[in-house]
C-alpha cells in the first residue's frame, strides 16, 4: 500500500495557513552528568539544544533551548528521510528507463539510445551493468546513433563542489543528478609492483577512455600516502604526479572527478561497460529529452526506499540524501526538482504536523551545510510523531544501532545502553549532534535530540554518550 499525504500537502503549498503556538509545558533541564561533561569540555549550556520526550507522552521530559535554530549537521538527514518515507511511501523505488528511436535491424540500432533518469541514489556499477545487460537482452548490440541522456526530472543548476570546504575531490562533495552513476566517484586501487619497479593502478568503474598516470614507486615509510600522490583530476585523465611507497601495500582511494560533468562521467563509464557486455558504440553522448515517438526498450528498478534510507542514515551518505530531497520535490510538485522546492515541500510537511518552521532552514537536506538550521523541539516532536506513523519500523531500522553498526558502532560498546538505542550522529566543525530513540531499562522509549553548536563541540561526544546512558538508566 502506498502511504501518501500528497493532496493536503499540495494544497498547503498553494494556500497560506497559520500554525497554532505550542502548548505551555514544564520540562527539566540537563541531567548533572551531562552538565558536568559539557563543563569539562568548556561548552556552555547556551550552545546546547536538548529535547527528550517519551514517545507516547504529551510533553517533553527535557527541553533546553528547544526553540532556537541549531545547525544539525547530518541529523538533518532524519528530516529528509522521514518526510520521504511518509510522502513517497515505503514501496517507492526509482526507475531508470531506456528508449530507442529509429529502426532495429537485427541487433543493429539505426537510431539513438535514450536513457532517462529519475534520480536513483544507488545506481552503482553493478546495477548499471545489469541494466545494460537488459538492453542487450532486448536485442540491441550496436548503436549507430548517439546516446541521449534525459536528466530533466531535476532542474539543471550550477554546482560548485568546492563551496563547502574547498576540497572538491572529496566524494561527499559530489552534486546530485537525475542520472547519478556510482555516486560520481572513481575508486583508485594502488598495488606496488616490486618486480617492475612501478605502481599498478586499477580503476572502478573501469574506464578505458580515461587514462590514469601512475605515481613513482619509492621505498620510504607509508606516511601521508594520499598527500604524497599529488593527484590532478581532469575532464579526460587523472595524473598522480607524486610517489607511492612499497611499504603501503595495497590501498584504495575514492576521489570525485569534479571537473567532469555528470554527463561526461556517465558517458565514459557507459562506453566501457557497453563494450564489456558485447555492445558496439562510437557515437556521441548528449543531453536531451525522450522524443514523443521513442519506444521503451527496458527499465531498471532500484532497491526500495527503506533500503536507500538505511544507507543514508546508518552511513551518513550525503550524496544520496541530496538525491532524496530532490526526489521528494519532483514526486510531490510534478515539476523539475530543485533544493529550494524540496525544502518547501518538507517545511510544509512539518507545518502540517503542527510544527513551527520559522527557524527551519534546509539547503540540501543532507546536513553538509553551514546554513541549515532546525530547533531541537521541532526535530524531537517530529521523532515522536514518526513513532506513531505506519512507516515507523522502516524509519527506526535505518538508524545506527548504538554499539553495533553505522556511525555508532564504536560508541558506548561497554555500556548497558548498547543495543538499546537507535541514534543518528552529526559532525561538522563546531557541530556535534545526536538524534533518535532510546529504549530505557524500564521498557519506555524516548525520542532524543541533542545538538551542540560551539567551537569546542569536538569535545561534546562525552556529553552525548552520558545523556544516552542516563536516559536508559532513568527513563
Amino acid at each position: 500500500m502506498r502511504i501518501t499525504t500528497r493532496l493536503p500537502l499540495s494544497l498547503a503549498l498553494i494556500f497560506s495557513f497559520t500554525v497554532a503556538p505550542f502548548a505551555a509545558y514544564a520540562a527539566e533541564g540537563l541531567p548533572s552528568v551531562v552538565s558536568e561533561a559539557l563543563k569539562r569540555s568548556a561548552i556552555p549550556q547556551s550552545a546546547v539544544g536538548t529535547y527528550v520526550q517519551e514517545v507516547s507522552g504529551k510533553t517533553p521530559w527535557i527541553a533546553v533551548n528547544e526553540t532556537a535554530g541549531f545547525n544539525p549537521a547530518s541529523t538533518m538527514k532524519l528530516v529528509t528521510s522521514d518526510a520521504a518515507l511518509e510522502l513517497l511511501g515505503p514501496t517507492f523505488n526509482w526507475k531508470t528507463q531506456a528508449y530507442m528511436t529509429g529502426t532495429l535491424n537485427g541487433d543493429v540500432l539505426d537510431g539513438d539510445l535514450i536513457i532517462k533518469g529519475s534520480g536513483d541514489p544507488k545506481l552503482v556499477t553493478e546495477n548499471f551493468w545489469q541494466f545494460l545487460r537488459k538492453i542487450r537482452a532486448a536485442g540491441i548490440r550496436e548503436i549507430r546513433g548517439n546516446l541521449i541522456l534525459d536528466r530533466s526530472i531535476f532542474e539543471d543548476m550550477p554546482y560548485d563542489a568546492a563551496q563547502f570546504d574547498g576540497d572538491p575531490l572529496k566524494p561527499y562533495n559530489a552534486g546530485p543528478d537525475a542520472l547519478l552513476l556510482n555516486y560520481k566517484v572513481f575508486a583508485f586501487h594502488f598495488l606496488p609492483n616490486i618486480a617492475r619497479n612501478q605502481v599498478d593502478i586499477s580503476v572502478d568503474p573501469p574506464v578505458a577512455t580515461y587514462p590514469v598516470m601512475a605515481p613513482a614507486l619509492t621505498n620510504g615509510p607509508c606516511a601521508d600516502w594520499q598527500g604524497k600522490l599529488m593527484p590532478t583530476m581532469g575532464r579526460v585523465s587523472t595524473n598522480f604526479a607524486g610517489s607511492y611507497s612499497a611499504a603501503c601495500g595495497e590501498k584504495t582511494w575514492y576521489l570525485h572527478p569534479y571537473l567532469m560533468s555528470h554527463s561526461e562521467y556517465f558517458g565514459v563509464v557507459f562506453r566501457q561497460l557497453w563494450t564489456d557486455v558485447g555492445g558496439v558504440f562510437n557515437g556521441a553522448v548528449n543531453n536531451g529529452l525522450v522524443p514523443p515517438a521513442a519506444r521503451l526498450v527496458t527499465e531498471w528498478q532500484s532497491t526500495s526506499l527503506p533500503e536507500v534510507i538505511r544507507d543514508i542514515n546508518k552511513y551518513s551518505n550525503n550524496v544520496m540524501a541530496r538525491q532524496l530531497l530532490l526526489t521528494v520535490a519532483a514526486d510531490v510538485l510534478k515539476v523539475p526538482a530543485s533544493p529550494e522546492r524540496g525544502a518547501r515541500v518538507i517545511k510544509t510537511w512539518l507545518a502540517n504536523k503542527g510544527m513551527d518552521t520559522s527557524q527551519v532552514v534546509i539547503e540540501n537536506g543532507s546536513g553538509l551545510s553551514r546554513t541549515e538550521r532546525i530547533p531541537v523541539g521541532v526535530m524531537g516532536r517530529m521523532l515522536v510523531s514518526t513513532f506513531q506513523s505506519p512507516t515507523m519500523p522502516e524509519f527506526m531500522s535505518s538508524l545506527p544501532l548504538v554499539g553495533y553498526d553505522g556511525t555508532m558502532r564504536k560508541r558506548l560498546t561497554k555500556q548497558t545502553v548498547a543495543g538499546r538505542a537507535h541514534i543518528k550522529t552529526g559532525t561538522l566543525n563546531d557541530v556535534r549532534a545526536i538524534a533518535g530513540y532510546v529504549l530505557a531499562a524500564s521498557g519506555k522509549r524516548y525520542a532524543v535530540v541533542c545538538i551542540i553548536n560551539h567551537p569546542n563541540a569536538v569535545g561534546g561526544q562525552a556529553a552525548h554518550d552520558a545523556l544516552l546512558q542516563w536516559i536508559y538508566e532513568n527513563g
